[in-house]
This record gives structure tokens, C-alpha cells and sequence, in this order.
């Protein structure tokens, strides 16, 4: 890891594994633009994937001691950066405390403030296209493949009791981490709620593939492994069946996107919505910049700069 020079103007970070290579690079300015912020800056921190404590912390330093540094989205990172130094932040969110992770770096009144963003942005890229009333209609599972921050905010928002019975009847999150699979139960432990959660031990994609040849029909099958974006592959191999009228969320937006085209290959024979993570990155760095540069960004504002960013996909 580099740590970038003190900032010369108001700048935002991200910190990730291959920075350079997100749409938010060309977005981002874009979108400032449209919020009227004068021009600030976004710069990438690339980190090693599991980095050691020292990175983390460094990083976090940085950006609490520099002045015009103003704070940063967390990719990848969430949790291990929450771990190495969620002690150097002068206040968390309770999403951050809840789960262990932290997603958004903010000042505000002198004082560093970590945020778990993703129960929120995960949410709202859920309500996009699972059709309301789904669970209850079908008896669905959830299979969420990957422990880390987003299989932990997915079954955040998946088993909120606002949902009422609206729910899955399962949520079933897999891993090849025993360590990963245990602080998950662990932290998922905390939620009050009757829909049942299982912990698979999936070191193989093969594994995967029999735990998915066991969910019902429409069933939801997320990527939330980071395989196919910044590391190639996909947790599932080119066997797996998808369930009958499943919901499938690639939670990655560029790559290989393996797992995506494994889905959109039995697409029509099996009836499946498959969706890939634009409309999550979207929610997600938005959540962010709000948090970082204190401007609302809801209603009409947001349907602005989601149509910034379609555009600029297209």
C-alpha cells in the first residue's frame, strides 16, 4: 500500500484492491458537479486483500491528521479495517458496532466517524427488483455465498421486522473461511427474528453446487464472494442449477462477472431475474458521499444522479 501526498483540496478517497479500474473514477466528478461541491477530488488506496493490521491503520490516520482529506468509501476492507483500527474513530454508527465493519470514513465537528452504509444501500437495491410480496408467495431461501460485509448486511435487511412476514424462510450463508463462517454466526446471532439461518462450510465450488441444488423455487442466490471482479472465478461451477424462477444478484458490476453469465446461460429455461451490482454501487457510493460531503441525496436528487450514471454505463 501507498499512501497518497497530504491532499492540496477538499478530497474523498476510496479504498480498495484495484481502485483505478471502478467507474467511480469517471463518475465521481460527474456527479460533484451535479451537487454543486466545488470540485473535490477522488483518489484511490489500493490494500492487499486481508493486509496486515498496520495498512489499515495507517490509512485511517491518514485521512483523520490531513485536513483537506475529508473521508472515503471502504470497499472489500469493511470488516478487517474495522478490526485493525476502529479504535482511532470518535464515534460509530450502530450498523458498524452491530456487524464490525465499516464502510464510510466522515468527519464531522472535528471528529472521525466510521459508518456501515451497505444494510442500507443493500436495501435499497433489494426493494429495485424483488417484488414485493415474494418471499410470502413463494417460500424462497436466500443462499448467500461469501461471509464478509454484504452477506451480513443482505441478512440485515433480509430479516428486518418492518418486513413483517415478508421474509425468507431461510437464509443460508456459505464460506471457505471456518474462521469467516464463525464470526458470522456470531454477529447474525444479534438479530432478533425467526427466520432460520445455516452456515456451510464450501471450501470447493462444487460445495456451493449442492447447497444451491437443494433451495426451492424462486429462491434469491447472491455472489457476495468479490470472485469474477477483483480475483477471477465464480463460487459456483458451470454445472450448477439455478432454482426455478430464482432471483440471482451478482453483487460485482465489472469484471469477468463468471458467476452472472453462469446465471444468464439458464435464464430462460429456467425462468430466472438475474441482476448485476450497478443499481448497488449507485445506492452504495451515494449513501457515502452524503455521509462525506454532508448534502442530501434522496428523492429527486438521487434520480438525478442515477441517471448520470446510466449514462455514463451506456
Amino acid at each position: 500500500m501507498k499512501l497518497p501526498a497530504s491532499a492540496a483540496s477538499p478530497t474523498m478517497y476510496f479504498i480498495g484492491v484495484t481502485t483505478g479500474q471502478s467507474s467511480i473514477m469517471k463518475l465521481f466528478p460527474l456527479w460533484a458537479q451535479a451537487l454543486g461541491l466545488g470540485g473535490p477530488k477522488i483518489v484511490g488506496i489500493d490494500i492487499a486483500i486481508h493486509a496486515q493490521p498496520e495498512a489499515y491503520r495507517d490509512c485511517v490516520r491518514f485521512i483523520k491528521e490531513d485536513p483537506l482529506s475529508l473521508g472515503a468509501l471502504v470497499t472489500t476492507h469493511k470488516i478487517d479495517l474495522y478490526n485493525a483500527a476502529g479504535d482511532l474513530f470518535d464515534t460509530l454508527d450502530p450498523y458498524a458496532e452491530t456487524f464490525e465493519e465499516i464502510s464510510s470514513i466522515s468527519k464531522a465537528g472535528g471528529q472521525l466517524a466510521g459508518h456501515a452504509k451497505d444494510p442500507i444501500s443493500s436495501g435499497l437495491s433489494l426493494e429495485a427488483f424483488v417484488p414485493a410480496g415474494h418471499w410470502q408467495r413463494t417460500g424462497g431461501h436466500a443462499l448467500i455465498m461469501g461471509a464478509g460485509g454484504s452477506a451480513l448486511a443482505i441478512s440485515s435487511y433480509l430479516t428486518a421486522p418492518e418486513r413483517g412476514g415478508d421474509v425468507p424462510h431461510t437464509i443460508v450463508l456459505t464460506n471457505r473461511s471456518p474462521q469467516r463462517l464463525a464470526s458470522a454466526r456470531e454477529l447474525l446471532g444479534r438479530i432478533d427474528t425467526p427466520v432460520k439461518f445455516e452456515y456451510r462450510l464450501c471450501p470447493a465450488p462444487e460445495d456451493n453446487d449442492a447447497v444451491l441444488a437443494g433451495l426451492p423455487a424462486g429462491s434469491l442466490v447472491v455472489n457476495a464472494t468479490g470472485l469474477g471482479k477483483d480475483r477471477p472465478g465464480s463460487p459456483l461451477t458451470d454445472d450448477a442449477v439455478f432454482p426455478h424462477e430464482g432471483l440471482v444478484w451478482e453483487l460485482n458490476y465489472r469484471g469477468e462477472l463468471d458467476f452472472m453469465h453462469q446465471a444468464i446461460r439458464q435464464q430462460e429455461a429456467r425462468r430466472l431475474h438475474v441482476e448485476d451490482g450497478w443499481i448497488y454501487f449507485i445506492h452504495g457510493w451515494t449513501q457515502v458521499i452524503s455521509e462525506v460531503f454532508h448534502v442530501p441525496i434522496e428523492g429527486e436528487t438521487f434520480d438525478r444522479l442515477e441517471k448520470i450514471a446510466m449514462e455514463l454505463r451506456r
